[in-house]
């Protein structure tokens, strides 16, 4: 009987240790520091047009996207620059995780602004 139990034991401790081994090459997370052929983080960039808003409840200034002009990003780090109503601009930004200010428009940092050219087009064939 003592046999029998020690063979289990046995038996049990071999086939524990055989599931603990990877099948995965590498599981760790390569050194980035010297390594060229690590990709960057992808960052879209959004046309918008800032707004001013004098009206009560509303944020002062405020980019609305171009493309959906109801989507609204409330920037608490908006240079006096950019301070221009219908400036329109390219920017990049990062949510914030903070109570809204105003109700129409989501709090954000902005990492990246800059003015948006408009081309005008000619009238053509005269």
């Amino acid at each position: 009987m003592k046999n029998i139990i020690k063979f289990l034991f046995l038996a049990f401790t071999m086939v524990s240790l055989a599931s603990c081994s990877s099948s995965k090459a590498n599981t760790s997370r390569p050194n980035n520091r010297g390594n060229s052929q690590v990709a960057a983080p992808v960052v879209q960039e959004y046309k918008g047009i800032i707004v001013h808003s004098t009206a009560e409840g509303d944020c002062e200034y405020v980019i609305a996207l171009e493309d959906d002009r109801t989507v609204m990003f409330d920037p608490v780090n908006l240079l006096g620059n950019f301070k221009t109503h219908g400036m329109r601009v390219w920017f990049t930004f990062r949510s914030l995780k903070m109570p809204n200010r105003c109700d129409k428009a989501n709090p954000i940092s902005i990492t990246d602004i800059r003015e948006r050219k408009v081309k005008v087009k000619k009238p053509s064939g005269e």
